[in-house]
């Protein structure tokens, strides 16, 4: 089977398993015999939710119980598993279109798993992604729609994200915004970020921090987060000690735990009602969908949401 992909070896799989509970049972199937089947498989199978391993078994079992019974049944080799590979590899290449159609009922599976997953992950994270006091709350707290950015200050798309979390804040005055420290990238990354959780809950101005960090030159790490903190009259040794205490540690797991749980591995990462967006999308694309949550309750509004 060298001559096969990936996806050709998953095809053969799912053929062959649907073919495999049947044909052993068969009077008399020879290569012409499971090319018809194979092609009656095809001609049958629906493109959604396209061929599954099930969908195959019922259309071969029904093509060889329409088979003509034989008063005296004619002994033969059972096909094992050697046999019949060759015969759908030969068959899978001389019609290799049928790999596509394999290949997105695989991928439309995988897609709606990883859907309801995700799905059911953010219901039960829901109180630590919108209501946690381990996020940052900038705009209007009591906001109509929520925008989280799960961030690192070393996060170069992060950076370029800055000016349109400013504009979003500036213009729209019923926007609630969450920031969560998400350091990945560095432990410069680790260290300015437990700076930060110090920064959040005093009382000084925390968006002013944070765009000094994303507008400071160079790699952001402890000297730069405290130094952006001493400007703003904080104590700079009272902040190093802190760096390890409870609460800080609280802040930075929880937003690893989230990740881990939404399967987030960049930055920045917004959430929007239900739907996770990764990277820098631009200030027009989040516009559209906050938008879309004050018009439908959710970031894509179908024709049937649209007012009549």
């Amino acid at each position: 089977m060298s001559r096969l992909t990936t996806i050709l070896v998953l095809a053969v799989g799912v053929l062959a398993g649907g073919l495999g509970a049947t044909l052993l049972s068969a009077p008399k199937l020879d290569e012409a015999a499971v090319t018809a089947i194979a092609e009656n498989v095809v001609a049958k199978a629906k493109p959604e939710p396209g061929l599954t391993a099930s969908a195959v078994e019922t259309i071969v079992a029904d093509l060889i119980a329409r088979q003509p019974k034989q008063d005296v049944p004619e002994p033969v080799a059972a096909l094992d598993q050697s046999t019949i590979d060759p015969m759908i590899e030969k068959y899978l290449l001389g019609n290799p279109r049928i790999l596509q159609k394999v290949s997105a009922a695989l991928d439309a599976e995988l897609t709606a798993e990883r859907t309801a997953a995700t799905r059911t992950a953010m219901i039960e994270l829901k109180p630590a992604i919108f209501e946690s006091e381990n996020g940052i709350v900038l705009g209007n707290p009591n906001g109509d729609v929520t925008l989280v950015e799960m961030f690192d200050y070393n996060c170069g798309y992060c950076r370029q994200a800055l000016p349109d979390l400013a504009a979003l804040l500036a213009s729209d005055k019923n926007l609630k915004v969450i920031l969560k420290e998400f350091p990945i990238l560095s432990q410069g990354s680790v260290d300015a970020a437990r700076i930060a959780a110090q920064v959040a809950d005093a009382d000084v101005d925390y968006w002013a921090f944070h765009q000094a960090l994303f507008t400071s030159r160079g790699q952001v790490d402890k000297d730069v987060a405290l130094k952006a903190a001493t400007d703003l009259g904080l104590n700079p040794i009272t902040l190093e000690m802190g760096m390890k205490t409870p609460r800080v540690d609280q802040v930075i797991e929880e937003s690893y735990r989230i990740a881990d749980r939404l399967k987030i591995t960049g930055t920045p990462t917004f959430i929007i009602g239900d739907e996770i967006i990764p990277g820098a999308i631009g200030l027009d694309a989040l516009k559209q969908r906050i938008a879309n949550m004050r018009a439908c309750g959710a970031t894509v509004c179908t024709a049937t949401d649209q007012p009549g």
